[in-house]
């Protein structure tokens, strides 16, 4: 949409500042964390704004892009938490990188099946339709049910993924909260959990959303 870009400034800054402050106000990270983070949140940018189109065409197009995802998604998780102790960090990691490839491999499959849930680029930017009754009344429709499936996807992924895990690596899981903070449970519940909820959000909702009308 075309928008001021005062106002998109303005958005960026006061959110990246909600982030950061509500960081340290939990007493998650210190202040040089925060700025640390900061800084190669930007080097990530600088490296990857130019290659964003070359990847995002690599994951739409190519035949085994979700196999390629969701391994690399997978090893990354394994591979970068060797714990003496359970930590937040692992669990929020794990979570990032299953929404991650669910989001990937959910936009795979709309380009694979030729569902364009995106205007066409000589479209765009757009512009800003008058807010009507009906308008709004089918942005609050599509908002209730769109959280409503995420929300039943989460909670059905989560009573699936932690019983199983527990009975493939022999955990015992009378006390579910002990059970989650062993990796053998933990990475492959927020993983497949949090994978789906990403794929539902590309995938599963914008379709429900045409076979009902209301794209």
């Amino acid at each position: 949409y075309q928008y001021p870009l005062v106002f998109g400034l303005i958005l960026a800054f006061c959110w990246c500042s909600l982030v950061c402050c509500s960081r340290i106000y939990m007493g998650m990270h210190s202040i040089l964390d925060v700025i640390a983070g900061f800084l190669y949140a930007i080097l990530i940018l600088v490296v990857f704004h130019p290659v964003v189109d070359l990847i995002d065409n690599f994951n739409l197009t190519y035949k085994y892009a979700p196999l390629i995802i969701i391994s690399l998604h997978l090893a990354l998780g394994i591979f970068s938490f060797t714990l003496d102790t359970w930590s937040t960090s692992r669990g929020d990691t794990a979570q990032i990188l299953g929404c991650g490839a669910g989001v990937a491999c959910g936009s795979h499959i709309n380009y694979i099946m030729g569902l364009k849930l995106d205007p066409p680029p000589d479209t765009l930017p757009l512009s800003l339709s008058s807010l009507t009754v009906t308008v709004f009344g089918k942005a609050i429709l599509r908002l209730l049910i769109g959280v409503i499936v995420l929300l039943l996807t989460k909670v059905a992924m989560k009573k699936a993924t932690i019983p199983l895990a527990c009975k493939i690596f022999c955990i015992p899981h009378d006390d579910i909260r002990k059970a989650r903070q062993r990796m053998e449970v933990e990475l492959p519940y927020r993983y497949i959990t949090y994978g789906m909820v990403g794929f539902s959000l590309m995938f599963i909702v914008p379709s429900l959303f045409h076979f009902i009308g209301l794209s």
